[in-house]
């Protein structure tokens, strides 16, 4: 895929310009790209300077897309980390505003992750650089929101480490793709310390069992669903008696290493085991060879019988990537 980077949209995106929008899917780089959407109705201007930007702007999506009939419509900010709330706010009065001039059933649709994943949405984004939008499904877009995922606060007192949030994100985008495991599932947590990711799956109503050389935060002593074993991942044997739903592995060190650990540790699964694997990338420094990590990765997990169905870059991961395996068990469609 080639193409032409026009300008910077906000902190977190970019306007390119390409012959074949739909060679991105495609291409090795995708797995690079947190969200995406065509643009196909782009209005270059400052809201805030423009009389009437919201009345002129619903307008104009309606003449555009109104005969398009979008499963949904969905407005965001382009700054998502910004402080100052005047776009979040223009973001919700558009949205409002532009609803009225599309049909009852359209305006109805509150629930963004109801949505049908492999129908379009019209999206749009919105800040000092003017309004954007494209028409996409959530799926091709890699997300159900507006810029991909909702916000998710870290600020909490009752936050362990920013790995919670990971997990969160993680999980809003499994949704995606195929049903989240039910409460009262068992996880089997590698690489768990300090516990972030340990604490939400426990709040979300899972059974955990985390295993790291390094202890836990003492916030998490004495849960009742929570089984910790403090020693190193490869020293880890699971009994006859012990399966699990899911398998998380945040490990750090060699990705390599790590995957083979899980390949090992996932013929405790259960049938259609779920496997959530973040892929370290430290030390990577060129695009070919995140590549050839990639699929050694890839590769490994397919000799345990973990097919891969899902990747992406999250908000949280900075410079990793997050991998979803299902057991071959379910034969998911390639991808």
């Amino acid at each position: 895929m080639s193409g032409a980077i026009l300008k910077k949209l906000g902190s977190e995106y970019y306007l390119i310009q390409t012959s074949d929008p739909a060679a991105l899917h495609q291409s090795d780089a995708i797995k690079f790209v947190r969200w995406n959407l065509p643009v196909e109705h782009a209005w270059p201007c400052n809201p805030e300077k423009m009389e009437g930007f919201v009345e002129k702007a619903a307008q104009a999506l309606a003449r555009k897309f109104g005969d398009r009939t979008p499963q949904a419509i969905f407005i965001g900010q382009l700054d998502p980390s910004a402080t100052n709330r005047y776009y979040k706010t223009l973001a919700s009065n558009l949205r409002g505003r532009t609803l009225q001039l599309f049909s009852k059933e359209i305006a109805a649709f509150k629930d963004v992750e109801a949505q049908d994943c492999n129908l379009p949405t019209l999206f749009c984004l919105v800040g000092k650089e003017g309004l954007f939008c494209g028409m996409q499904s959530p799926k091709a877009s890699n997300g159900l929101f507006p810029g991909g995922t909702k916000y998710i606060s870290q600020n909490s007192p009752d936050t362990i480490s920013r790995a919670g949030a990971k997990i969160a994100e993680a999980l809003h985008y499994l949704l995606m793709h195929r049903a989240l495991p039910r409460k009262g599932c068992q996880w089997l947590e590698l690489g768990a310390s300090p516990g972030g990711m340990t604490s939400e799956l426990l709040a979300r109503g899972y059974k955990v069992t985390a295993i790291d050389r390094a202890p836990l935060d003492k916030r998490l002593d004495r849960h009742p669903d929570l089984v910790f074993g403090q020693l190193d991942v490869a020293a880890f044997k699971p009994n006859a008696s012990m399966h699990y739903d899911a398998i998380l592995s945040d490990m750090n060190g060699d990705p390599s290493e790590s995957i083979l650990q899980v390949g090992r540790l996932s013929k405790s699964l259960r049938k259609g085991g779920l496997v959530i694997f973040t892929l370290k990338t430290t030390g990577i420094s060129t695009y070919v060879e995140m590549n050839a990590l990639y699929r050694s990765v890839v590769e490994s997990a397919a000799g345990a019988d973990l097919l891969l169905f899902a990747k992406t870059h999250l908000t949280y991961n900075r410079t990793e990537l997050t991998l979803f395996f299902e057991s071959a068990a379910l034969k998911p469609a390639s991808i």
